[in-house]
């Protein structure tokens, strides 16, 4: 089904930090439990991760949900109907109701971007008091993944329907990373709106996307003005010899 629209990201790799702030307003937003001891990253629960690559000199690459547009890779392979493409927005989102934590979705996904709940979520001291009403905790035996905080969308869209509007305001839609980024290296909004600045960027010369030749479409682009960073980015290797 062709989209409305299609919600994407541009991130800026010239201007992380690798501060981890993105990591942090992820977790919060979207409930995301603190780490029990022993975790590692095949056994912990992330939305978002800041991965370090280069040789001598660095690079820091958010890696999120890349929100393939073509042959979804996790919607082919679910059994359950736990992945869906959503027409209107673009959006892959995961409906953890519907998983029966069979992890061929994580399995079938290039870019390592989902977690598996081995255990029920807790949350010590006060931090249950602190959870977002808007977003649902997800239970053990599931997956889960970044879905471009949709609670923040169905907030947009409610505030639009109470206004008799059809579309919601882009200024009323940010994820929480995006406002977290204390070197605004992400840039968030519809691809298919021309005029918009993420589209604008993802038309860039030195916009690319994270392995481009699977074809599968991706809405997340990564802009570097570094030659080296684009080649890591195109062979698939964390390092690559520097100019």
């Amino acid at each position: 089904m062709k989209t409305q629209h299609r919600y994407g990201f541009v991130i800026d790799v010239d201007r992380c930090n690798g501060c981890g702030s993105c990591m942090i307003a992820c977790a919060v937003e979207n409930n995301v439990p603190a780490a029990a001891a022993g975790v590692n990253e095949r056994t912990g629960i992330t939305w978002l991760r800041v991965e370090r690559a280069g040789n001598g000199r660095s690079a820091y690459f958010p890696m999120l949900c890349q929100q393939c547009g073509e042959h979804t890779p996790c919607v082919s392979v679910c059994p359950q109907n736990a992945v869906e493409a959503d027409a209107k927005t673009g959006i892959v989102a995961q409906v953890p109701e519907r998983c029966l934590g069979c992890r061929y979705c994580m399995a079938a996904c290039p870019y390592h971007a989902r977690s598996f709940n081995w255990r029920d979520p807790e949350y010590p001291g006060g931090l249950r008091k602190a959870l977002n009403p808007d977003v649902s905790p997800r239970m053990r035996g599931v997956v889960e993944k970044c879905n471009f905080c949709h609670g923040r969308l169905h907030n947009a869209e409610a505030k639009a329907a109470a206004a008799g509007k059809t579309e919601i305001d882009p200024a009323d839609y940010v994820p929480a990373c995006v406002e977290a980024c204390p070197s605004l290296a992400l840039t968030f909004g519809d691809l298919a709106d021309p005029s918009s600045a993420v589209a604008k960027k993802a038309r860039q010369p030195e916009a690319f996307r994270l392995l481009e030749s699977l074809g599968t479409e991706p809405k997340v682009y990564y802009r570097s003005a570094r030659e080296w960073v684009r080649e890591m980015c195109r062979s698939g290797k964390k390092e690559v010899a520097h100019a």
